[in-house]
This record gives structure tokens, sequence and C-alpha cells, in this order.
């Protein structure tokens, strides 16, 4: 019963499809964050919190492909 737990706990951290869909919804959610409140993220620009300044700079500078890549991935989830 524990090693069947064990195993499915380590299948979900090592889907890859799960981590780019955490990934995607990370960069639109801290992009649509900064967007709205700009100095919540910009104060935070080193350090621990910093990656969620940089994933906002991720959606902002690269924001059509990001967008490809949202409609791809909602697509694979809705389809495959």
């Amino acid at each position: 019963m524990f090693h069947i737990i064990i195993c499915n706990w380590q299948a979900a951290i090592f889907n890859f499809q799960s981590m780019l869909a955490v990934l995607l919804l990370m960069i639109c959610t801290c992009a649509y964050v900064r967007a709205l409140a700009p100095s919540l993220l910009d104060k935070n620009k080193t350090g621990f919190l910093g990656i969620f300044w940089k994933f906002a700079r991720i959606g902002e500078r690269l924001s059509p492909y990001v967008a490809v890549c949202c409609i791809a991935m909602g697509i694979s989830v809705l389809f495959f």
C-alpha cells in the first residue's frame, strides 16, 4: 500500500505536461497581477519572491509566444 502511494506521488511530480501547465499558469498570473498592481511585484526583484517578478517579465516580453503555448496546452488538455 505504501509503495503504491509513493509511486503515484512521484508520477505526479515528474509529469511533464502538468509541469508545463503550472509554469504557463504562473507566467500568465504574474503578468496579470503586474499589469493590475505593478508595485506589488516590482518591490521584490531579488530573492525568493523575485521569481514571480521574473515570471511577469517573461509574460510581458514574450506574450505572443506565451499565448500560443496557452492555446496549445488548452487544446492538448481537452483533446489528448
